[in-house]
């Protein structure tokens, strides 16, 4: 690739970068997506084998597309994803060009230099699609012995991990299923858990999914809810299938040791607070004032109590609230060797990795600085943050509002929806 000028550089091409591509390339605007790995490289590289999305297939929509598979209540697999994200970018040519970003920084000549593998791209107007899930956060201090420690990023299978009992710190969504899987595996498993939010896979008969978009708390905004809180909002403990359940007293009654918030590990010995109980407490707390406003909608809406009354006749499971759960205090440390652990795996959550971009927009925590995408960098703009401006912003089908706000802001007019050419089935 020799120095050349083009209008606008994506630098991803996952949903958010393909979304954004997609929305140019309809009203005919010059740009290149790059991308280390082509598009959806990280949902077929940087996931577990087993992995599912936890949002239901239906709830995977683009601009121009949204699911049309047989199966609109099931739950894709990451490779799945990936085909998807391929056969999309084909579907209005996305011009993807593979290579590896070194730098992106102002250039002199205005706009910004974006180093690839060796060459330079001058571009008038710069996107980061690269994505909330690049670095693993790291929990306090660690000094790990002789203890095998991985990052979710890096686990695949239980055949990722030596013999021997697991460590799994965080309760969130990768935790729990980490944890479900090594439990299938036969493996001791000790969680130790830190905020958390527990919702049933399904209520009244319909995935909770469904209802988080009924109520509208998917397009909640960051404004309604509080930069600071919406920030760090934890993600579902769910599993990406519709018969089972991975909460902590699902966890615990198949075996699974809970202990409160890790605080540091030094050598086999790992500390932890006191939490565990209050943080329980208020995860039932905050499901059961969801499942409050479920029960009120349905109450108020005659439409909705024959659909779900259709739904139930064909199937019963999810109809019953799940039971109070406030777990008893756990440890304050365990010497882990003397309960058959041998490694440790953080569900830690990620966070953006924005080493290569040299312009001053990223805060303290990691996150770049953006209002509906656009930063305080004259042409920069970024898809794809958590709470970006709505609650979604991370989801698939998040994407395509993210990417409506900033082709909005590049074109100094307000971006053309694309309806989708594709229907997902009916969700009755």
């Amino acid at each position: 690739m020799s120095s050349s000028t083009v209008d606008t550089v994506i630098i991803g091409a996952g949903q958010s970068g393909l979304a954004v591509s997609a929305l140019l390339s309809a009203q005919g605007r010059e740009h290149l997506v790059v991308d280390r790995g082509g598009a959806g490289i990280r949902w077929r590289a940087e996931r577990w084998d087993s992995l599912r999305l936890l949002t239901p297939n239906w709830l995977t929509r683009l601009p121009g597309w949204s699911y049309d598979g047989p199966d609109p209540d099931g739950y894709m697999t990451a490779r799945e994803v990936a085909e998807r994200l391929e056969r999309y970018a084909a579907s209005f040519v996305a011009p993807i060009v593979t290579g590896e970003v070194e730098a992106a920084l102002p250039s002199p000549r205005g706009g910004y230099d974006v180093h690839i593998d060796g060459a330079t791209l001058r571009a008038r107007s710069l996107v980061v699609a690269t994505g909330a899930h690049a670095r693993q956060r790291m929990p306090g201090a660690l000094r790990t012995g002789t203890l095998d420690v991985l990052s979710s990023r890096e686990y695949r299978s239980p055949r990722s991990l030596p013999p021997g009992g697991i460590l799994i710190v965080g309760a969130s969504a990768t935790g729990v299923q980490l944890a479900d899987e090594l439990l299938r595996d036969g493996r001791r498993v000790i969680v130790a858990v830190g905020a958390h939010t527990r919702v049933p896979r399904t209520y009244q008969g319909m995935d909770v999914f469904w209802w988080l978009e009924r109520l509208g708390l998917l397009s909640r905004t960051i404004h309604e809810r509080g930069a600071d809180r919406a920030r760090h909002e934890p993600s579902l403990q769910l599993v990406g299938a519709a018969s089972m359940a991975v909460d902590l007293p699902a966890l615990q009654r198949r075996g699974a040791r809970l202990v409160g918030r890790m605080l540091r590990l030094d050598g086999d010995v790992a500390y932890f607070d006191g939490g565990l109980p209050a943080r329980t407490a208020e995860a039932h707390s905050t499901m059961t004032r969801l499942l409050d406003a479920v029960d009120s909608h349905v109450a108020g809406d005659a439409l909705v109590r024959d659909l779900i009354g259709l739904r139930g006749q064909r199937d019963q499971r999810g109809w019953i609230r799940p039971a109070r759960f406030i777990a008893e205090p756990g440890p304050e440390r365990l010497q882990l060797s003397h309960h058959g652990v041998t490694s440790v795996l953080l569900a830690t959550g990620l966070r953006p990795d924005y080493d290569w971009l040299r312009v001053p927009v990223v805060d303290a925590d990691g996150y770049i600085v953006q209002s509906r995408g656009a930063t305080p960098a004259p042409g920069l703009h970024v898809v794809g943050q958590p709470f970006q401006h709505r609650r979604d912003s991370t989801y698939i089908d998040g994407a395509r509002w993210n990417a409506r706000d900033v082709v909005a802001s590049l074109t100094g007019q307000e971006a053309t929806a694309i309806p989708p050419r594709h229907r997902a089935a009916s969700r009755s």
